[in-house]
């Protein structure tokens, strides 16, 4: 499979099509920005643990029934995937209070929550990816209500299968920011599951493992990546 013309360039990754209208070819890049992108700077080797590791979540989730955009792994930093429709909107699920639920809200950081919860941001860097709710996601047709119940329903399992997983690799998943496409009518899982999505922390220690570690200027951000990838793909 070979790259035909490049589709698109994020903070965290390149799009390109290739000879299949349904397949694109999706690049890592080391390259990490925060609050929206008013903070950037560069994680070495980031675009490859980002790459490997969502490609094994995403073969994980699909046994389990999560249906995902993940087709072929190319190489250490590419990766076929389905051309999907993203969803504009990011799925937040949150275990334990942190971030800005905490600052949101005033619950102090590592708060364990009642049960598990889930919110919506509406996927546009100029608004700053303003928090909405179902209803205002129906209203501005950015879903349809059956299209939100597989969401949610599709978040609430990954987040069961993902939460086993990481403790078994003795980490706990505090939150998770998830997207969604339609490929073919279907909504299924795009976009990745890294330490650049997911917070995760230490279960004896609480030391945070993740993309906090740029955000906060905590130090140590390649080596929380490394081991994060060190401790899941110890377990496969």
């Amino acid at each position: 499979m070979k790259k035909i013309n490049q589709l698109y360039e994020g903070k965290a990754k390149k799009v390109f099509t290739t000879e299949d209208k349904d397949v694109l070819i999706v690049s890592y890049k080391d390259s990490a920005t925060a609050f929206n992108g008013e903070k950037k700077g560069i994680i070495a080797g980031k675009g490859e643990i980002n790459n490997r590791m969502s490609n094994y979540l995403f073969q994980v989730l699909e046994k389990k029934g999560v249906p995902t955009h993940y087709v072929k792994e190319l190489s250490g930093r590419e990766t076929a995937v389905k051309r999907v429709e993203i969803v504009p909107l990011e799925v937040i699920v949150r275990n334990i209070a942190a971030g800005s639920f905490s600052k949101r809200l005033g619950i102090a950081e590592g708060t364990v929550l009642a049960e598990p919860t889930i919110e919506f941001s509406y996927k546009n860097d100029a608004l700053g990816d303003p928090f909405i709710n179902d209803s205002y996601a129906k209203a501005l047709g950015l879903a349809t209500e059956q299209e939100i119940e597989t969401i949610k329903k599709y978040a609430f399992k990954v987040n069961e299968v993902l939460k086993s997983m990481f403790l078994n690799a003795n980490l706990k998943l505090i939150d998770f920011k998830i997207e969604f496409g339609r490929f073919h009518g279907d909504i299924i899982l795009a976009d990745e599951i890294s330490p650049d999505t997911c917070r995760l922390w230490d279960v004896n220690t609480n030391e945070k493992l993740d993309k906090d570690r740029f955000r906060r200027d905590l130090g140590n951000v390649e080596e929380a990546y490394q081991e994060v990838f060190r401790r899941i793909f110890g377990k496969k």
